[in-house]
């Protein structure tokens, strides 16, 4: 009894430090959606004030995730993007906070930058899903593939005004979070499918 417990311990660690993961993404989604609701909303008013709010906001959240980062070392490194997600948080808060008058196209690179960096997060997860042999990886890969595009779109293309960028964002956020609820629901069986990929191994 003693035994399994010890077996089992782990691996619920492991599928809530997941859930929290994704539970993040999904806030990180929602903010997204806010966001793009204020750009339409509020337009050019709103991106010179957002600008050094945000800018600090990334900066501190970037620093708070390289620290995780570093203290969580060594545990469930599998899904462990804090590293990298703490370095693109910082350059984009440092972006923001010292942008001269064009704020309103670097806000639109930024955002494009945020919507490609939360695509190739979504494509590892569809990579994981794979592995763990769960059908649902298809589907994520697809949201994945459309915000990728919505974000190379949204970075490059300089044409885009402040509504249209707006209204990405919502549609991004939106798509993240369909995407998140569906890992969500399969976490346990990805932990099941590397947890005894672990044990047959041994």
């Amino acid at each position: 009894m003693q035994k399994a417990e010890i077996i089992k311990h782990p691996a619920e660690q492991v599928g809530s430090s997941i859930k929290k993961l994704a539970w993040s993404a999904i806030m990180e989604s929602l903010a997204l959606i806010i966001l793009g609701i204020l750009f339409i909303v509020l337009q050019e008013t709103i991106v010179r004030i957002l600008a050094y709010l945000i800018g600090v906001f990334f900066i501190v959240k970037g620093g708070f995730q390289i620290v995780s980062y570093y203290m969580e070392k060594g545990q469930n490194d599998l899904f462990n993007n804090k590293l990298l997600s703490g370095v693109v948080s910082i350059l984009i808060g440092v972006a923001l906070s010292i942008i001269g008058e064009d704020i309103a196209n670097v806000f639109r690179v930024v955002i494009g930058v945020i919507i490609i960096y939360e695509s190739l997060v979504r494509i590892n997860t569809a990579s994981k899903l794979s592995v763990a042999k769960i059908d649902a990886w298809k589907y994520i890969l697809i949201i994945a593939l459309i915000m990728l595009v919505i974000g190379v779109f949204v970075t490059f293309n300089s044409g885009a005004v402040i509504t249209l960028v707006g209204w990405m964002m919502i549609i991004t956020g939106i798509v993240g979070i369909v995407g998140d609820a569906v890992f969500i629901q399969h976490v346990n069986r990805v932990i099941d499918a590397f947890t005894g990929k672990t044990n047959s191994e041994k």
